[in-house]
């Protein structure tokens, strides 16, 4: 009886002194009040975009037109090269349709993580003067790499369509990410 006693005393000890060494390995208030982001999207008019930052990565943000949403609901699944949403608000296996990238109901909104899948730059197309390719979307000045108005690469070495990051809208013009 007093070995288990003595088990139980040394557990606990232990335990209270692991705490204070394993709680310091969490991250700080500051790192968790960068884990989600608010943007207000009232000033995006149409036809615009704007790039906030979100833990570090730039987010694309473009307020799509209504020739834009056309054109890439009108693309068929077989002529991307990736087949799949990259949607973080999605099953991993949904396939990339124009619905599947943007939310419900708010089909004029696109947001995602704006860097290359294939080696990571930063895609030219956010200002009005950019190139932005044969489909109008985004370009990856470094190889190439072309994407459509939803965000889904039609050209080049990036093996996977830009990654849409969590989000929701908490308003009509509100967005939180994260």
């Amino acid at each position: 009886m007093i070995l288990i006693g003595a088990a139980a005393f040394a557990a606990i000890g232990g335990a209270a002194v692991l705490w204070p060494l394993l709680d310091q390995m969490n991250p700080d208030a500051s790192t968790l009040s960068l884990a989600s982001i608010d943007v207000d999207l009232a000033p995006v008019e149409e036809g615009q975009a704007i790039t906030v930052m979100w833990r570090g990565k730039p987010i694309f943000i473009r307020h799509r037109t209504a020739q834009e949403i056309k054109d890439a609901e009108e693309v068929k699944l077989d002529q991307l090269i990736d087949p799949l949403a990259r949607n973080a608000n999605l099953a991993d296996t949904a396939p990339a349709t124009d619905a599947n990238r943007a939310a419900p109901d708010k089909e004029p909104w696109l947001v995602m993580i704006g860097i290359c899948t294939h080696l990571g730059c930063i895609p030219k197309g956010q200002a009005i003067a950019d190139y932005k390719g044969e489909f109008g979307g985004w370009f990856c000045p470094c190889h190439g790499s072309q994407y459509d108005t939803a965000g889904r690469v039609r050209i080049g070495p990036a093996p996977e369509n830009m990654y849409i990051p969590p989000y929701a809208f908490s308003s009509d013009t509100k967005i939180k990410i994260g």
